[in-house]
């Protein structure tokens, strides 16, 4: 009897921590009326009318037209409809607490694992992963950290059983750790804590230049005996997939664009990208788009403007160049729930607030090459999108009434929000 209490006590706290049952495949059509839509690729519909059904948006134009409702009518009037926002460059989902080794598991032993697949690391009833929501953030690029080359990533929908469900593209793109062209002193050597040449630059780069050849070789070969690791690269080297390159400062820049084109990498995207904008003109005559991230943080030159990193997606858009917006760093998988506030920062520094929205919708999926089912509110896309009171991009009326994901009208409950009414609740008549 005991025994069998303690199983009741176990399945009972289990369901007390799951994550929101992810929602059912749409069977019931909806027409939502009276939004001003954000379409995320610079238009404004005032006093829209968006159907859909079977997870397509079956129409989209103005709520004034005389056209008959599809199911169910949701009233919309004063309130804001956008695309699903997308967060690029994130370990969503590969790790849950950061003090506890265990559940971490974004980082593999090694340096060259163009291998590792991120997507079957992916935790799709991670408590972190179901807190995006409320914010608007539906879609993310799951990828790995560490190494020189860390892995592939895959992009998700943020509600699902688990990852086959929630892949929405497998292996999108190979990411790379550019050597640092610069490292700072060993203070605790004695040594000057300031920045200086990294000694080993060079003799990094030839390292990275000989893995490419070898696996050049060993694909145009008999492939015997079987190297996954130089397999891997086939993608990027076809132009199949792209090449994410983590790095940062001018010279970096330039050197990891001018080699890996000698390399032979076909797709090329900067990721971080700080100090992007002084090497602007070799991106946009290349083609590499760049996915900056988050706004808030210090220049990374000491004699650099103290804004420069809130207007870097101005200067970069201005100059021809597609910007995505993704999330890198210290608490990164919590912070990414702040992904449209990372952009309404970027369009509080000049960047106009519908080149904003795209930063996080249409251009992000563009760059991850999603772009014909996501990214924007379009007929024949995924209804991947959302309702809020007022302007998504601003903290305080970011305020989410529906979302939906492929059509399926997803729960905006979580951990925090329930915790919140609880308390909420607890000194409501006190």
């Amino acid at each position: 009897m005991k025994y069998i209490y303690n199983i009741i006590c176990f399945l009972c706290i289990g369901n007390i921590l799951a994550q929101q049952t992810p929602a059912p495949k749409q069977i019931e059509a909806y027409s939502i009326e009276g939004a001003t839509a954000h379409l995320g690729n610079g238009e404004v519909i005032e006093n829209s009318l968006i159907m859909f059904s079977n997870g397509k948006i079956e129409f989209i134009g103005s709520a004034n037209m005389r056209i008959a409702r599809m199911g169910t009518v949701i009233n919309a009037k004063g309130k804001h409809v956008y695309p699903g926002f997308i967060a690029a460059n994130t370990s969503l989902g590969l790790a849950e607490i950061d003090a506890v080794r265990a559940t971490r598991d974004f980082d593999e032993v090694g340096s060259m694992l163009p291998h590792i697949r991120s997507i079957i690391a992916y935790n799709a009833e991670s408590k972190v992963v179901e807190t995006m929501r409320p914010n608007g953030v539906l879609m993310a690029q799951i990828a790995p950290r560490g190494g020189v080359i860390s892995g592939t990533s895959s992009v998700v929908q943020l509600d699902a059983w688990n990852w086959e469900d929630a892949a929405i593209k497998t292996d999108d793109g190979v990411h790379m750790n550019w050597p640092q062209v610069f490292s700072r002193g060993r203070w605790w050597m004695g040594e000057d804590p300031g920045l200086k040449p990294n000694k080993n630059y060079q003799k990094s780069i030839d390292k990275l230049t000989e893995f490419f050849a070898n696996a050049k070789s060993y694909l145009a070969g008999n492939k015997t005996p079987k190297n996954l690791p130089y397999e891997a690269l086939q993608g990027v080297l076809n132009g199949s997939q792209r090449m994410f390159v983590h790095v940062s400062g001018e010279k970096g820049i330039t050197d990891a664009v001018t080699i890996c084109k000698e390399l032979g990498v076909k797709n090329i995207v900067i990721v971080r990208g700080q100090e992007a904008e002084k090497v602007a003109d070799l991106l946009k005559e290349n083609n590499v788009p760049v996915i900056l991230e988050r706004a808030h943080r210090l220049p990374n030159g000491e004699d650099a403007d103290y804004d420069r990193p809130f207007r870097a997606a101005k200067i970069l858009t201005d100059a021809g160049i597609l910007v995505g917006l993704g999330m890198e760093g210290d608490m990164e998988r919590m912070s990414t729930r702040n992904l449209p506030f990372y952009a309404g920062t970027y369009a509080a520094y000049g960047l106009e607030k519908e080149k904003a929205v795209q930063l996080i919708t249409q251009n992000n999926a563009k760059i991850l090459g999603i772009d014909n089912n996501v990214g924007t509110l379009e007929t024949g896309k995924d209804a991947t999108l959302f309702i809020s009171e007022g302007d998504a991009l601003d903290m305080r009326t970011n305020i989410l009434k529906e979302a939906f994901i492929q059509g399926r009208k997803i729960s905006l409950e979580s951990h925090q929000t329930k915790l919140w009414k609880r308390y909420a609740n607890k000194y409501k008549n006190q």
